[in-house]
């Protein structure tokens, strides 16, 4: 991804940010999110997203890293369709005291769902869009992607892709994303995500 695409990207909640030539250095909020709890239905949509408008269905791919300091402190890849309609592909340091990559689906509320704990502080991770159809897949080394959630989430016409800092319960940090890839393909195989 060159450096120039990025002039197509939008905000919500500026943050600070660093542009390479494929890669982004983003600064999370203190007590930042996106997320709406399932139990109180309390609403939460206030982290730095660096996003491009889309209406087509895609590939997004990039190599994650972060210092961890606070529980849930992420470095987030997310597709948007309003207020009540998101996906979220998550670095984070969960409530449980490790490093995971963490999907959250919010159709109405969110779920939270952890998954596979990550040794260290990066891991390559892959949000991919054909049709109503989502997949996402997480690499230990940029090469063989192994499935974290494949599902169904009708989204508008028109829908946000991009990077998320989030800090919901901590004072922020930075976000690395590196060797960033954004295509308008779909995978042959959705749940290999290749």
């Amino acid at each position: 991804m060159s450096k120039e695409l990025f002039n197509n990207f939008k905000w919500d909640f500026q943050s600070e940010i660093e542009i390479g030539e494929d890669s982004l250095k983003i600064e999370a909020l203190p007590k930042s999110d996106y997320f709406i709890d399932p139990a109180s239905g309390k609403k939460i949509m206030n982290a730095p997203f660096f996003y491009v408008e889309t209406d087509k269905d895609f590939i997004l791919n990039t190599k994650v890293s972060r210092t961890f300091v606070s529980i849930y402190d992420a470095c987030v890849l997310m597709v948007m369709s309003g207020e009540t309609c998101w996906v979220k592909l998550c670095f984070e340091f969960t409530d449980l005291g490790h490093n995971a990559v963490v999907s959250v689906v919010t159709n109405g509320v969110s779920d939270d769902a952890n998954g596979v704990i990550i040794p260290g502080n990066t891991v390559y991770m892959q949000v991919a869009k054909k049709g109503d159809l989502f997949a996402l897949h997480y690499s230990l080394d940029g090469k063989e992607y192994k499935m974290t959630r494949f599902f169904k989430l009708p989204m508008k016409d028109t829908f946000k892709v991009g990077f998320v800092a989030q800090s919901p319960t901590g004072e922020g940090g930075t976000c690395l994303f590196e060797e960033i890839r954004f295509t308008h393909d779909t995978p042959q195989d959705m749940r290999k995500g290749v």
